[in-house]
């Protein structure tokens, strides 16, 4: 991972043209972006998609980051934009199929048993808790480095990865078929 002094440096030279610096910048950063786009979107497909329309994207609003030691935040934010709008594009594609009544086949479910299991399970974190714990899991980032990259403390971090590693023990000791409403109050009470 880049310092904070490199970000800055490599996104001031983007900034004013330098696209092999733009290239330094997208390689220290695509893992984050993946994470962040998975956080949102949750299918492993979409979410490479998604932090390569986002990637595409920065490059050319590249003029509009005024704050290149705090780069990484801005590509992240632009990335969870792009997730949602490929939420709300699949959702639309969703209802005119729907609307239309055609029958269009399922997708190919992703290899792995293992891997469905556990994005199944992370379907019951939030987006936050996603992005924290994708970031640390899978891509290995420390806490100090989730902290810059998505603007929160260290010790928010911790706390977030703590509560989305209790959630997802829970939902994979239930199974896929467990109710996990949050919202439910012990003994049936409002």
């Amino acid at each position: 991972m880049l310092s904070v002094d490199e970000v800055k440096e490599l996104a001031s030279r983007a900034r004013a043209g330098d696209t092999a610096s733009f290239s330094k910048l997208v390689r220290a950063h695509y893992r984050a972006c993946y994470c962040t786009a998975l956080a949102v979107v949750r299918l492993p497909e979409d979410a490479r998609d998604v932090a390569q329309d986002a990637l595409v994207a920065a490059y050319r609003k590249i003029g509009s980051c005024q704050e290149p030691a705090r780069f990484s935040g801005w590509l992240l934010t632009i990335v969870r934009h792009q997730a949602i709008e490929h939420l709300r594009t699949r959702a639309s594609a969703r209802r005119l199929r729907e609307r239309a009544a055609v029958d269009v086949p399922a997708p190919a479910a992703p290899d792995g048993l293992l891997r469905d299991r556990l994005l199944a399970a992370a379907e019951g974190l939030t987006g936050r808790q996603a992005e924290v714990l994708f970031l640390h899991d899978l891509e290995g980032c420390t806490h100090p480095e989730i902290a810059g990259l998505l603007g929160i403390s260290e010790v928010l971090s911790r706390q977030v990865l703590f509560e989305a590693r209790k959630k997802m023990r829970q939902r994979l000791a239930d199974g896929p078929a467990a109710n996990h409403d949050d919202d439910e109050v012990p003994g049936g009470g409002p």
